[in-house]
Protein backbone atom coordinates (compact mmCIF):
# COMPACT_ATOMS: atom_id res chain seq x y z
CA UNK A 1 0.00 0.00 0.00
CA UNK A 2 1.00 3.42 -0.60
CA UNK A 3 0.05 6.94 0.51
CA UNK A 4 -0.58 9.32 -2.55
CA UNK A 5 -1.81 12.73 -2.98
CA UNK A 6 -3.55 14.53 -5.73
CA UNK A 7 -3.04 18.05 -7.61
CA UNK A 8 -6.87 19.65 -6.98
CA UNK A 9 -9.56 18.49 -4.80
CA UNK A 10 -11.34 17.76 -8.53
CA UNK A 11 -8.31 15.40 -9.45
CA UNK A 12 -8.99 13.70 -5.95
CA UNK A 13 -12.68 12.87 -6.90
CA UNK A 14 -12.28 11.71 -9.86
CA UNK A 15 -9.90 9.31 -8.51
CA UNK A 16 -11.65 7.76 -6.00
CA UNK A 17 -14.59 7.93 -8.77
CA UNK A 18 -12.28 5.46 -10.70
CA UNK A 19 -10.67 3.17 -7.74
CA UNK A 20 -14.36 2.71 -5.77
CA UNK A 21 -15.19 -0.67 -6.06
CA UNK A 22 -11.91 -1.38 -8.18
CA UNK A 23 -10.05 -1.05 -5.22
CA UNK A 24 -9.62 -1.22 -1.31
CA UNK A 25 -8.14 1.98 0.09
CA UNK A 26 -8.22 5.09 2.95
CA UNK A 27 -8.67 8.34 2.30
CA UNK A 28 -7.98 11.46 4.51
CA UNK A 29 -9.83 15.47 4.90
CA UNK A 30 -5.62 16.13 4.84
CA UNK A 31 -5.44 15.31 1.00
CA UNK A 32 -3.85 11.93 1.45
CA UNK A 33 -4.98 8.90 0.07
CA UNK A 34 -3.31 5.05 0.99
CA UNK A 35 -4.39 3.21 -2.28
CA UNK A 36 -2.21 -0.81 -3.20
CA UNK A 37 0.31 -0.52 -5.83
CA UNK A 38 -1.84 -1.31 -8.81
CA UNK A 39 -3.97 1.12 -8.19
CA UNK A 40 -0.87 3.60 -9.79
CA UNK A 41 -1.24 2.21 -12.91
CA UNK A 42 -5.18 1.73 -13.56
CA UNK A 43 -4.58 6.20 -12.15
CA UNK A 44 -2.07 6.55 -14.36
CA UNK A 45 -4.27 5.11 -17.35
CA UNK A 46 -7.23 7.14 -16.39
CA UNK A 47 -4.57 10.09 -17.04
CA UNK A 48 -5.04 11.08 -13.34
CA UNK A 49 -2.41 12.84 -12.06
CA UNK A 50 -1.03 12.26 -8.36
CA UNK A 51 2.37 12.41 -6.40
CA UNK A 52 3.31 9.10 -5.02
CA UNK A 53 4.29 10.44 -1.17
CA UNK A 54 5.28 7.55 0.14
CA UNK A 55 4.90 3.53 1.77
CA UNK A 56 1.75 3.32 3.60
CA UNK A 57 3.58 1.94 6.96
CA UNK A 58 1.57 1.18 10.39
CA UNK A 59 3.54 4.51 11.87
CA UNK A 60 2.68 6.57 9.16
CA UNK A 61 -1.57 5.53 9.07
CA UNK A 62 -1.26 5.80 12.95
CA UNK A 63 0.11 9.32 12.52
CA UNK A 64 -2.33 10.45 9.98
CA UNK A 65 -5.67 8.96 12.01
CA UNK A 66 -4.36 11.41 14.92
CA UNK A 67 -3.88 14.78 12.72
CA UNK A 68 -7.12 13.67 11.62
CA UNK A 69 -9.05 13.00 14.99
CA UNK A 70 -6.64 16.34 16.19
CA UNK A 71 -8.34 18.77 13.73
CA UNK A 72 -11.60 17.31 14.57
CA UNK A 73 -11.01 18.16 18.40
CA UNK A 74 -10.32 21.38 17.72
CA UNK A 75 -13.30 21.95 15.44
CA UNK A 76 -10.68 23.05 12.66
CA UNK A 77 -12.55 22.29 9.31
CA UNK A 78 -11.24 19.52 6.72
CA UNK A 79 -7.41 20.07 5.56
CA UNK A 80 -6.39 22.68 7.89
CA UNK A 81 -3.48 20.76 9.63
Amino acid sequence: MVIVRFRTVEMRRRALGCLLGRFSGRSWATGEVLVPEPALQHLAAEGIVFSREGAGTYDRIVRLNEQANASAALGEPAGAA
